[in-house]
């Protein structure tokens, strides 16, 4: 979209203004490409026509959304008054200081002390990425330290600004927040030495200004050292440009440095008498700015502070005070009185105070100081010359004096803290901390603002390709092509200030003459710039001045004073004074060659951008200027080598006004700092980008269902940009973000809103017209009922007239008569139908409720047998579940054994290879050993030849002398026969002559045998290490030969593993055939038990149809016809009785032969299927011998009888009721055999006639039947007539009934049940038995040596002293709690050793008990610092800890603790020791593992707060995004590893699952949880109130919902008692306050009487940080803040912003009695204290 276009009505732009610099305008009309004014409205209403340029049109303002942001970045316009709008609203309305720029930090001054800075604000920044928080120096100090630990790479915190912007503060700040969150574990405490150099440095450097009261005169780099574990070790520091005139000047209203005024303020002190100091009204060096007193600061104080500083740094009294006296010499210099005498003279009086005291103080000549003050030397070649000096020469001596001293000993100050500072180890990483002055201009700009304005030209070259490199890799990173970026360049004026033939050469060359003035300089400069530099320029109305182009203004600077500033000289004579003087600080200062112990003197060598030629002269490197240009110099090349952050400071005022906001004044200095060309860079590629995820959240609204349909996000987002946005130049897409132009979110900004208004105005048509609607509605019906009420009376009116009034009365009583006749007929009828239908329907109901009576009745009797086979088969589906788990778990035992035996194979074979790679390296090292024994045979062999070749020379060589010799010998006799004539002296020649000849031929035989000794030599050396190289070959070949040895060894032993391998794997081959068949034998079981269920419900049917059959069998009326009448009468209705008492005895008869015949058979199948059972179970317990050991059976027996044993009396209990059940099983055989007994009759009756009654059917006639029948007839008539004769009496008659009856019921009932009765009863007996047959062997195994069961103990542990450690050892520091505690009484540990306990209270031997009381708790102690960060340890730990102490408590014989106590346990108080010391000890101990065990939990739990709490989506949907700037969170479309809600419920179960399994006290439990309550609270509200982006009303929802998870949580643990929910009470506040309206002055009443929890600062927080995500919510005005901090001006609150989170409650020990009787508590064999006795 043009930029043009987005000139539409309602839009707003930003015109110029004179006062406030940019002023907000709506447009009112359209603009149209090519139209020359635009049509706007000012904010005060006023109308405008504003002529515009169509090329540059006035700047677009950003949409109300957007503005107030953390980071200047993410705003859609950006350009100055966009940038300018954005910081006023952040500081004045909502109180925010700080604010990004991009990789600057923004930091207005609010000349106000803010709660910002508490060590809580500094542990909540801690470990916190910078997007992430609100924007604050913390964050930038956070994100160096980061990096640097993370990169390993040094880093740099660049500060600067005007003075009075809050540099040194914003320096001071980073420093203590790297001292507090890297602790060094020295005992030096380098982080205080650290902070400790800040008051000492502002005492001597700082000074009040016009514009500041504590202005730091100088730049400042501190580097901090860390070690590799990124913890303090030490610093470092340099200092620049040191404002030397200050010592001796102060303007108006100025002060001299903090130091001189703290000395004056403490002159009263005895330690400073000497020093004969007053007030600082009394000097001049002090009084001259006519300011000597600071409004609310404290010089004596201060003092105090600074010597206290002096001291931890290690600065001792002596040095302190040596310091002083320098400084109080240089107060007093100052008062020396210089008088004139005459134009060319001046003089110092003799008697001068001022000057006797600095000499005193300095130790120096008198006569000579007063001399030469007044007088100077000139030395020439061939004379020296002492001038006079005029009084103002004078004086610019003593000030030049002065300030040379004064900077001598700023310098000794600085190296001794550096010194102070010096680590012995070596340094890994460093941050540097710059604090320089930014970009000055004055009224009158001299030497300092030049320096200053040419290091602030470096820095911003440094500055602009740093953020122009960022630029860059962010592109990179992004896959985005990347254009070059225009950007502002400023290498021209820095080398027109230091390249050849620059400014600061010229002047040190003027320097060098001897008479070189100010103006001489300034026309070199005049002759060189001007007009050939664009960037410098020579005044029109000034000859002593030059102009300079700096990349922020134009600067004029007045050339006077430059070289004198720039020499910085003092008269030679007085600096050899100085050098004679016996004070050896003073002498030190003034030495020719110094020893500097700083760091940074060495030799710098410095590259211009252009060549520069050395000069020869020497003092040209002495010079101010070159001096700060080499210093300038390596601190850009220590930047360059680090990754650098900015922070730049803004005053916001020049009246110190706090929070007040001089448009004109911040726009210079952003003009000035460079924070608008980092826009500038920003703005012409891509400014705003935004990550995926966050574009889907905000502008989902604008995408189309089918967009939306998508799966893939990201693809969505691209396909919704391409619609939206036609010219596709104005975004770009990258890897993980969206890159857009300037202007395009605004657009889009402008899409949502349109949007959503269009969506409010359809809800709003609709709404509205369904108000009106209804509103139509009810007039209209409200007109209704008065028009008809209306109609009525007017009708009545008119119809009214005496014959209708009679008629109308005759009509009524015939109307009421007849409508009573007819009323009354109907009555009557419905009055009979109604009783008709009464006694139908009651005769119904009756009918219905008796069969459902009958019903009933016999589902019951269905339902009990039903319930007893659903018993039954659920005791036998749990027996199978049973069997099925013991084998599954012998199993998984089995294939854990196979595991570890292949882990052992594993090891052996990864051995193996280590053997053979070992094996293989010797075999190399034998390889290149022969190598270098061939290597030397061959040597051997060449000195061998070299050898036998200087034999066979040196051979030839004798031959050669032998031929030689016989030559001479022959010439030697034919001279001696033709010189026989010749005189004796030629032939003692020719004897001389021979002697030599055989001089040299024995020296030649001589060097032969040397050589020859030689050779042999070095051949017995070469033979010895041969010798020496064989035996080491044998020892090599010696040890290949164990190696091969142990090699087959291995082999071996692989070989058999592999044997075993495979035995095992076939072993395990098998489980799955045994498991196989045991899920047969199953199977087979469940056949079998469905085939007898079914078999019993045939012979239920069979039952059935023989009662049937022996029903129809009987004749009846025949046996009626055959009694008489008189039986009959007797017989009534108990002869059907009768009857069917006999069916029922045949039956049973019947069904008794066929159960047996069953049983039988299902005894036989069951003993199969125990065999088989058994069979399996032989061979599962023989694998099981092969795998499991003896002790894993024996620690299972003992578990199980201390879990049994430790309750109260269950053996005996046990007892009891096996031999109650004997009873029973005796009583219900002895049933059984007297039922057996009669139903065997009766079966047998009913079988013998069942059986002749067949037998007589098939073989006889009938004839043979009747006979029979009547036979049995005649029988049962003799019963019958037995019966009654005994019917004759009454009582008989009654009793026969009642035998009847029972017997019927009896058989019915109980011979169903008595079988399963049975059945079970033996299964429970069996059961019990096979229990007390374990219990009883595990108790004769372990309690061999204890007595029988029925000693009585008394709950002691009786144990030998030597034997304390093994308890400890085994009962506290061996013991592990999970697993261990589920069998456990609560607190059983704490409770066996006060058992010990009491049994060396029993011995009445008190070493004893306090040895054992000491050593238990040192082993608590060192079992909670073992595991200092294992929680269920610690929870094990403080549960016993706690019921030791109660123990202590329970049994000390106090009656406060013997209230609730049984007489049992009251007999076991102690007897003979007081142990109430020991029990505060216990107290503090458990006092000590409680705050442990609570800072586990909160470490752990600390970092799902934030997300589960605030950052996570509870209610989905209902919250957006908002663009985050450059300092963007990294996110991405899938969040699945981030922590929620969830996480933290969870984390919260698994605490309170492990400390309730531990046993731990239901008190102590509800205070940890309020404890992590509280956390959780207190962390969730700190981080609101550091992050704006939080705080708004959809968030405070997201808040209150998770709120109401947490008191859910509590609601479903039962823990609303714990008061843990009223600790979420102030973030619960601030959820509401979030939510509430905010307008109107109810609204603030209403926000005053609900936040009661919470302070105004944090109401006040919240208000001003409220922001708005969408436009149709309205911001806090900033005069509600006012309304509401004025209503709450009468609470009396801590001003603190932060929650303190390391804040504990008071921890109470509950006293509770424990239940259990020590004599009933006994050791399981898991805790291994088998050497203990039970007393």
């Amino acid at each position: 979209m043009a930029l043009a276009e987005l000139y539409t009505q309602y839009n707003r732009v930003w015109i110029p203004d004179n006062e406030e610099v940019w002023q907000s305008a709506e447009i009112t009309k359209n603009y149209k490409p090519g139209d020359h004014f635009l049509y706007v409205q000012l904010e005060d209403g006023t109308e405008l026509n504003y002529p515009v340029d169509p090329a540059a049109l006035p700047p677009l303002r950003n949409p109300d959304i957007l503005v107030g942001e953390n980071d200047l970045t993410a705003l859609s316009y950006l350009h100055e008054p966009a940038v300018l709008h954005n910081l006023k609203v952040r500081f004045v309305e909502s109180k925010l200081i700080y604010t990004y720029s991009g990789i600057i930090l923004v930091a207005i001054n609010p000349y106000k002390q803010l709660p910002i800075y508490g060590d809580a604000i500094i542990h909540a920044y801690s470990g916190q990425n910078m997007g992430d928080m609100d924007p604050h120096i913390f964050a930038v100090a956070e994100e160096a330290y980061k990096q640097m630990a993370r990169n390993n790479k040094n880093q740099s915190i660049i500060v600067s600004g005007e003075s009075g912007a809050g540099k040194t503060v914003s320096a001071r700040y980073t420093m203590r927040y790297f001292a507090t969150v890297s602790k060094s574990s020295s005992n030096a405490q380098v982080e205080d030495k650290v902070l400790a150099s800040n008051p000492i440095t502002e005492a001597i450097g700082n000074a009040k200004t016009t514009r500041n009261d504590n202005s730091s005169r100088f730049g400042k780099y501190s580097e901090i050292s860390f070690d590799q574990s990124y913890q303090i070790i030490g610093a470092n520091m340099r200092t620049y440009l040191l404002e030397k005139s200050r010592v001796v000047f102060q303007s108006e209203n100025e002060r001299n440095y903090h130091i001189f005024y703290q000395l004056c303020a403490s002159a009263m002190q005895p330690e400073f008498k000497h020093l004969k100091l007053g007030s600082a009204e009394e000097f001049n060096y002090t009084r001259m700015g006519g300011s000597t007193v600071i409004e609310g600061v404290d010089d004596r104080a201060n003092m105090v502070e600074t010597q206290k500083t002096f001291a931890l740094l290690g600065l001792k009294e002596d040095f302190q005070m040596d310091v002083f006296k320098m400084l109080a010499a240089i107060l007093h210099l100052g008062n020396v009185e210089i008088t004139a005498v005459g134009d060319e003279r001046s003089s110092i009086s003799v008697k001068d105070e001022h000057l006797s005291i600095f000499c005193e103080l300095l130790d120096l000549n008198y006569d000579k100081m007063v001399q030469w003050l007044c007088h100077r030397k000139i030395i020439t070649t061939s004379e020296t010359v002492i001038k006079p000096m005029t009084r103002a020469q004078a004086v610019n001596a003593r000030d030049a004096l002065a300030k040379k001293i004064y900077s001598h000993l700023f310098d000794f100050i600085v190296e001794r803290i550096n010194q102070a500072l010096q680590f012995p180890g070596k340094q890994h990483t460093f941050i540097g901390v710059l604090d320089i002055y930014g970009f000055e201009t004055f009224d009158v700009n001299s030497f300092e603002q030049f320096c200053i304005n040419y290091a602030n030209e470096k820095l911003q070259q440094q500055f602009n390709l740093h953020v122009f490199k960022l630029e860059q890799e962010e592109y990179m990173k992004e896959d985005i092509p990347w254009t070059l970026i225009d950007f502002y360049d400023n290498q021209p004026v820095i080398d027109l200030i230091e390249a050849k033939m620059g400014i600061l050469e010229l002047l040190d060359e003027e320097c060098l003459l001897p008479h070189g003035k100010d103006e001489n300089w300034l026309q070199k400069l005049y002759n060189n710039f001007v007009n050939k530099n664009t960037l410098f320029e020579k005044p029109r109305m000034s000859n002593t001045s030059f102009i300079i182009q700096h990349f922020a203004d134009k600067v004029e600077y007045k050339s006077e004073g430059f070289l004198e500033k720039n020499r910085d000289t003092v008269h030679e004579v007085l600096v050899e004074i100085l050098k004679e003087s016996k004070f050896h600080l003073c002498a030190n200062f003034f030495q020719d060659n110094p020893v500097s112990i700083s760091p940074f003197s060495s030799t710098i060598n410095i590259k211009s951008a252009r060549p520069v030629l050395k000069s020869p002269n020497k003092q040209l490197r002495t010079t101010v200027g070159s001096k700060f240009r080499s210093s300038l110099s390596l601190l850009m090349v220590t930047l360059n080598a680090t990754t650098p952050h900015y922070v730049r400071c803004i005053k916001p005022n020049d009246e110190k006004l706090p929070f007040e906001f001089d448009s004109k004044r911040v726009t210079q200095q952003l003009r000035a700092c460079g924070v608008l060309e980092t826009i500038r860079i920003s703005a012409q590629s891509y400014p705003s980008r935004w990550t995926y995820i966050e574009f889907f959240s905000r502008y989902s609204i604008l995408m189309t269902q089918q967009e939306l349909s998508i799966n893939d996000k990201k693809q969505i987002c691209k396909i919704v940009l391409q619609r939206l946005i036609q010219d596709h130049n104005q975004f770009q897409f990258g890897r993980t973000k969206i890159f857009f132009r300037a202007g395009q979110v605004a657009y889009l900004e402008k899409l949502r809103s349109d949007t959503l208004r269009r969506a409010c105005v359809a809800i709003q048509r609709r709404v509205r017209g369904w108000l009106q609607r209804r509103r139509f509605r009810r007039l209209r019906r409200a007109a209704l009922t008065i028009q008809q009420y209306f109609r009525g009376q007017r009708t009545v009116r008119q119809a009214i007239t005496a014959r209708t009034l009679k008629q109308t009365w005759a009509a009524i009583i015939i109307q009421k008569y007849c409508r009573g006749y007819l009323v009354r007929k109907l009555c009557q009828l419905i009055h009979v139908a109604a009783v008709t239908i009464q006694a139908y329907a009651r005769g119904f109901l009756a009918r219905k409720k008796y069969r459902k009576m009958l019903e009933e009745h016999k589902a019951v009797i269905l339902q009990k047998y039903a319930r007893a086979w659903l018993a039954r088969r659920r005791f036998q589906n749990i027996r199978r579940f049973v069997l099925n788990i013991q084998l599954s778990y012998r199993v998984q035992q089995l294939q854990k054994k196979i595991e570890e035996k292949s882990r052992e194979n594993h090891g052996l074979l990864e051995r193996l290879t280590s053997l053979a790679s070992t094996h293989a390296n010797d075999m190399d090292t034998i390889q290149k050993l022969e190598l270098d024994l061939e290597k030397i045979t061959a040597q051997k062999r060449t000195y061998e030849e070299k050898g036998k070749k200087y034999k066979e020379d040196s051979e030839q060589k004798i031959l050669k002398l032998e031929n030689q010799n016989k030559e001479l010998q022959e010439q030697k006799e034919t001279l001696e026969i033709r010189l026989q004539e010749i005189t004796e002296e030629m032939k003692e020649k020719m004897d001389d002559l021979t002697k030599q000849l055989f001089n040299d031929v024995q020296r030649e035989e001589n060097q032969r045998m040397i050589l020859e000794k030689n050779f042999q030599n070095q051949k017995q050396d070469y033979e010895k290490e041969i010798e020496l190289l064989k035996g080491e070959i044998k020892i090599l070949k010696e040890e290949k030969t164990q190696l091969q040895h142990q090699i087959q060894q291995e082999i071996v032993i692989q070989d058999g593993l592999k044997v075993e391998v495979g035995q095992l794997t076939k072993q395990a081959q098998k489980i799955p055939e045994l498991q196989k068949e045991i899920e047969l034998l199953q199977t087979q079981k469940l056949d079998t038990e469905k085939q007898a269920q079914s078999q019993k419900r045939e012979l239920r049917e069979k039952m059935s149809e023989v009662t049937k059959q022996l029903l129809e069998s009987y004749d009846f009326e025949d046996v009626r016809s055959r009694l008489s009448e008189e039986h009959l009468e007797h017989l009534n209705e108990d002869g059907e009785l009768w009857f069917a008492y006999e069916g029922l005895k045949k039956a049973t008869r019947v069904l008794e032969s066929h159960f047996q015949s069953q049983k039988e058979i299902y005894e036989k199948e069951i003993e199969g299927l125990n065999f088989k059972v058994e069979h399996l179970s032989q061979d599962i317990n023989h694998l099981q011998k092969l795998f499991r050991e003896e002790n894993d059976i024996n620690d299972g027996i003992r578990l199980e009888v201390s879990r049994l044993t430790s309750e109260n009396l269950v053996i005996p209990d046990l007892k009891q009721q096996v031999s109650e059940l004997e009873n029973q099983k005796l009583e219900l055989e002895n049933r059984l055999q007297e039922q057996t007994v009669k139903l065997k009759e009766m079966s047998n009756r009913l079988h013998y006639e069942l059986e002749g009654d067949r037998t007589h059917r098939l073989n006889e006639s009938q004839n043979e039947t009747d006979t029979e029948e009547k036979g049995t007839l005649r029988v049962t008539n003799h019963e019958i007539e037995r019966l009654s004769n005994g019917l004759m009496e009454d009582e008989i008659q009654d009793e026969v009934k009642s035998k009847i009856k029972e017997e019927t019921t009896r058989l019915t009932v109980e011979n169903m049940d008595l079988e399963e009765k049975l059945d079970m009863k033996d299964r429970i007996i069996k059961k019990l038995e096979d229990q007390i047959k374990t219990l009883t062997k595990t108790i004769e195994k372990t309690d061999a040596h204890v007595p029988a069961l029925s000693k009585e103990y008394i709950g002691m542990m009786e144990y030998k002293k030597e034997d304390e450690e093994r308890i400890v050892q085994n009962l506290i520091l061996d013991l592990k709690p999970r697993g261990v505690v589920v069998n456990m009484i609560p607190g059983l540990p704490a409770h066996i050793l006060f058992m010990c306990l009491r049994y060396a209270d029993y011995l009445n031997d008190a070493d004893m008990l306090k040895s054992f009381m000491n050593v238990t708790i040192d082993g608590i102690k060192q079992v909670i610092k073992d595991h200092s960060e294992d929680f269920e340890m610690l929870s094990f730990w403080l549960s016993n800890t706690y019921y030791f102490l109660n123990c202590l408590k329970q049994y000390s014989g106090e009656e406060e603790f013997m209230k609730c106590n049984t007489p049992r346990q009251n007999k076991n108080c102690l007897k003979h020791f007081d142990l109430s010391e020991y029990r505060q000890i216990l107290s503090d101990l458990a006092i000590r593992i409680y705050h442990q065990f609570i800072n586990v939990m909160e470490n752990s739990i600390q970092p799902m707060i934030v997300p589960g709490m605030l950052e996570y989506e509870s209610l989905q949907g209902i919250s957006g995004l908002k663009p985050t700037g450059f300092r963007k969170r990294s996110s991405s479309i899938d969040d699945t590893d981030t922590y929620t809600m969830t996480s933290i419920l969870q984390q919260l179960s698994y605490f309170y699952s492990t400390m309730c399994q531990n046993g731990l006290d239901s008190e102590l439990l509800k205070q940890a949880v309020k404890q992590l309550f509280f956390l959780i609270g207190a962390i969730t509200l700190n981080s609101l109130f550091l992050r704006k982006d939080m705080c708004s009303c959809r968030k405070g929802m997201q808040i209150r919902c998770n709120i109401s998870y947490l008191e859910e949580w509590l609601k479903d643990k039962n823990l609303q008692s714990s008061n843990a929910k009223e600790t979420l009470e102030p973030l619960s506040q601030a959820a509401w306050l979030l939510q509430v309206k905010k307008i109107t002055d109810d609204d603030a009443k209403e926000i005053c009487e609900h936040c009661t929890s919470l302070s105004t600062v944090q109401i006040v927080k919240i208000l001003n940080s409220y922001t708005p995500i969408d436009d149709f919510e309205k911001r806090v005005t900033p005069s509600f803040v006012r309304k509401v901090q004025a209503m709450l001006s009468n609470r009396e609150d801590a001003p603190q912003l932060m929650l303190d989170t390391k804040y504990l409650f008071q921890v109470t020990f509950p006293f509770t009695p424990s239940p259990h009787a020590l004599e009933m508590i006994q050791v399981p064999s898991s805790f291994k204290l088998g050497f203990l006795t039970r007393v």
